[in-house]
């Protein structure tokens, strides 16, 4: 599955990224990791937000 989002991705004739982020529950404190693809030109704004 994950050949066919990368074949599928570099097809579309833009750079894409995909970036986990770590994010903490403020009610129990554990960690949680979200995913996402987005354009490699908005990498840095997309750690820049929390």
């Amino acid at each position: 599955m994950a050949k066919k989002v990368v074949a599928t991705l570099q097809s579309t004739g833009k750079d894409f990224a995909k970036v986990i982020k770590a994010v903490k529950q403020p009610k129990t404190g554990a960690y949680t990791f979200k995913e996402e693809i987005i354009p490699s030109d908005k990498v840095k704004e997309y750690f820049a937000r929390k």
